[in-house]
């Protein structure tokens, strides 16, 4: 009868694992998706766009971000729990602390920086030189491949 029990908790357990892992691999791909929509697609295309402004493209691309950030916070947070409610290797639970660090930085620090750069365009005046924008497009690069490693682990972890 103890047997039965035990293979039936172990059951339960290896389904439920599973699960987690394959919602980890859902958040992680979708979160690459919408990085790769938002900041390497579409951004870049608004540029292209000859009857485009470059005032309006930058306030677009302003609406954009603050839109993307804040749906960035919610799948940080469900990676975030779904990693650390669970029994994942020190690589997964790197990453999505790593993944929703850039979030954090990129809220409280970058965004706003740059909001107001592109206020100040908007208004007709030259900011001083930067490269916080290039910092930007880094930080989603490397995010991007945390994004990737974290997808790559579950799909192995999947595979077992």
């Amino acid at each position: 009868m103890y047997i039965i029990f035990d293979r039936e908790i172990a059951m339960a357990d290896r389904i439920d694992r599973r699960g987690r892992l394959v919602l980890e691999l859902v958040v992680a791909m979708l979160w690459i998706g919408l990085l790769l929509g938002v900041s390497f697609l579409a951004t870049p295309a608004k540029f292209l766009a000859p009857s485009l402004s470059l005032a309006v493209a930058l306030d677009v691309g302003r609406q954009t971000f603050g839109v993307f950030n804040k749906v960035e916070w919610a799948l940080a947070i469900l990676l975030l729990a779904l990693v650390l409610t669970g029994r994942e290797k020190w690589l997964s639970m790197s990453g999505a602390v790593l993944a929703a660090a850039f979030v954090v930085i990129e809220t409280f620090w970058l965004l706003p920086v740059l909001d107001q750069r592109v206020g100040l365009i908007i208004a007709g005046q030259q900011p001083p030189e930067s490269n916080l924008h290039v910092l930007y497009i880094v930080l989603q690069i490397v995010k991007l491949a945390v994004l990737c490693v974290l997808a790559a682990v579950a799909a192995r972890r999947l595979a077992r």
